[in-house]
């Protein structure tokens, strides 16, 4: 790319977000008159598309798929059962209520799909805040930011870890003894912000009244089968990977999305049609809009770029550059989606590494794993950046945008500043916190 289109490239994405950011039009709109206008200066092509559907195919199959499942469990009566029981252990506390929202979402989403955790907990957690007469906006942004930063609990948790870990070569067990304490800091420092971040909802109580029993299954042959289908999708995401077939998790969405269609056509509950229809198409479209704009983005080459210009400006300071990561990457991750922002910054990583003359010049392939202990700090801060970042904006992680979309069915639009109001100050504090433990971690490994 010339100067020129990396200026309008750039020109263009940030009018985007902008327009998003102040609310002028809807946010689906804005990222698709930004690829028009992309594609319009010829600064997006027919391969760019291609590539940008390869990389948005995988998240994209998740929600799709998780959306499916969701409103399938949503007929069977399992959302009002759990909703009960989630509403009496509040004891009509609203402190004890977004306590109990943390530990509930955080150890599902430290093994499922973050953005299919928040669509499948959304029912409880809207019908809760509702009985207790507080805004369940605020506990909707809660738990898509507890959701992306339990992500940091396993190596599995989220696309972004994910993708450095595997690309270090890091395993499940080594990821648990040196970055899940990390991911376990990231949730807990949510909790002492709570009560400044939502005094409203942690002030409150209301008396309950009696408990009414809940109303009887009434058709337990299709609540089986549903529910089945939720536990061999659940299943999969753990142990899919390991599998001969190897079935990935955006393959195991749309496998249970096809099983949840069935036992829905096979009992007769409703037409096929009906759950479709209530897909939440839009966040899908302008999940897909976004990652056209990254890949425009990513084409400049700007990321890329930085590795020769890091080694000129730091040398071969690692801790220094890991810092830096951690928070250029977190930045970038609150207006960018995440797995496109890491995939080429592990490229400029990597590049900047062998510039430094920490690892020879074949560690740029594919597959290399021998990464010395003192290169792993500058990884793991990269992970911190990425899945951390994402809780700052409702467009830098998908289930901050589908919290935003169920907020938005329920009746309550979520604009652009009043999710930062609740997911910036969290997101400075963990990244903070990140930024300690990276360098404990330098400690301990020097």
């Amino acid at each position: 790319m010339t100067d020129l289109q990396i200026y309008l490239t750039v020109g263009v994405f940030a009018g985007v977000i902008l327009l998003i950011a102040l609310d002028l039009i809807d946010m689906a709109l804005a990222a698709l008159l930004g690829v028009c206008i992309l594609l319009a200066l010829g600064l997006l092509g027919t391969e760019d598309l291609l590539a940008a559907a390869v990389t948005a195919g995988g998240p994209l199959s998740l929600l799709f798929g998780g959306m499916v499942v969701a409103r399938v469990l949503a007929r069977t009566g399992v959302f009002e059962w759990v909703g009960d029981r989630f509403l009496r252990a509040t004891g009509g506390s609203g402190r004890r209520y977004l306590l109990l929202l943390v530990a509930l979402v955080a150890p599902v989403c430290a093994f499922l799909p973050n953005a299919t955790a928040v669509i499948l907990v959304a029912p409880v957690i809207v019908r809760v805040a509702r009985e207790l007469k507080v805004d369940f906006v605020g506990p909707m942004i809660l738990a898509a930011v507890v959701s992306n930063s339990a992500g940091m609990l396993t190596l599995v948790g989220d696309p972004a870890t994910f993708l450095v870990g595997s690309a270090i070569g890091l395993s499940f067990g080594d990821y648990l003894r040196m970055v899940s304490l990390g991911g376990l800091l990231a949730v807990l420092v949510i909790i002492p912000l709570l009560p400044r971040l939502m005094p409203e909802i942690w002030a409150a109580h209301l008396v309950l009244p009696p408990m009414t029993p809940t109303p009887s299954i009434q058709r337990p042959g299709f609540v089986t089968f549903a529910l089945l289908v939720l536990v061999v999708m659940v299943a999969l995401f753990l142990f899919g990977e390991a599998l001969p077939s190897r079935i990935v998790p955006p393959t195991v969405a749309i496998i249970a999305a096809t099983l949840a269609l069935l036992v829905v056509y096979g009992a007769h509950v409703e037409p096929v049609d009906a759950v479709l229809r209530d897909v939440d198409w839009k966040t899908l479209v302008f999940l897909g809009a976004i990652f056209v704009l990254v890949q425009a983005f990513t084409k400049t080459g700007l990321l890329q770029g930085l590795s020769v210009q890091l080694y000129g400006w730091f040398g071969a300071e690692l801790t220094l550059v890991a810092l830096l990561l951690l928070a250029g990457i977190g930045m970038l991750s609150s207006l960018l989606a995440n797995i496109p922002v890491v995939a080429a910054a592990l490229i400029m990583t990597k590049g900047y590494l062998v510039a430094a003359e920490a690892v020879p010049e074949v560690a740029l392939a594919a597959g290399f794993t021998d990464w010395p202990s003192a290169t792993l700090p500058v990884f793991i801060a990269m992970m911190f950046g990425a899945t951390l970042g994402g809780n700052a904006t409702l467009v830098g992680a998908s289930a901050n945008i589908v919290a935003v979309g169920i907020c938005a069915t329920e009746g309550q639009r979520v604009t652009f500043m009043r999710f930062v109001r609740y997911g910036l100050p969290i997101t400075l504090v963990q990244l903070a916190v990140g930024a300690v433990y990276v360098l404990a971690v330098t400690a301990l490994i020097g």
